[in-house]
């Protein structure tokens, strides 16, 4: 996967100004309501570590792309905000980043490898998160759209 990591990464990079991490966590941002995350929640549903979602989150606040207030329910908590502003430069990058993803993964791909490739990440997400200390690995990829992308292909 870090072939493709990096192909998204670089065109990302191109076309938007942004590394792939950064495209992450404003698409995850994009996905719950509120269009807000603890900074810890941020944190496992990337899979990152609390420090690296924090760098990039303040690089994404002097972008304007994202705004970080302390949480109503925990004042020790920071919530993670997506502005409008924010939300408008994923719209931009979202296709071609799709694009990049369906080029170097799933154009090369027949329905039913496809459908294989859905199943199997499924089923070593699902035993991933039984693991200690996994955090919410399933959780994660939905939230990404894990299945509407497949879906769309098949």
């Amino acid at each position: 996967m870090s072939l493709l990591e990096a192909a998204l990464d670089r065109q990302l990079q191109r076309d938007a100004g942004m590394p792939h991490a950064y495209y992450q966590i404003l698409a995850m941002l994009s996905e719950v309501p509120g269009r807000s995350l603890r900074m810890s929640d941020l944190a496992a549903i990337t899979q990152s570590s609390q420090s690296r979602v924090s760098h990039a989150v303040a690089k994404l606040e002097a972008a304007g792309w994202v705004r970080r207030r302390p949480s109503p329910a925990d004042r020790r908590s920071t919530i993670a905000e997506l502005t409008a502003e924010g939300y408008a430069v994923l719209e931009a990058a979202a296709p071609g980043h799709v694009a990049c993803v369906r080029e170097n993964l799933f154009d090369g791909l027949t329905r039913e490898q496809v459908g294989s490739l859905r199943d199997i990440c499924a089923a070593a997400l699902d035993r991933m998160a039984g693991q200690p200390g996994a955090g919410p690995l399933r959780g994660s990829v939905e939230a990404a759209g894990r299945d509407r992308g497949a879906q769309r292909l098949a």
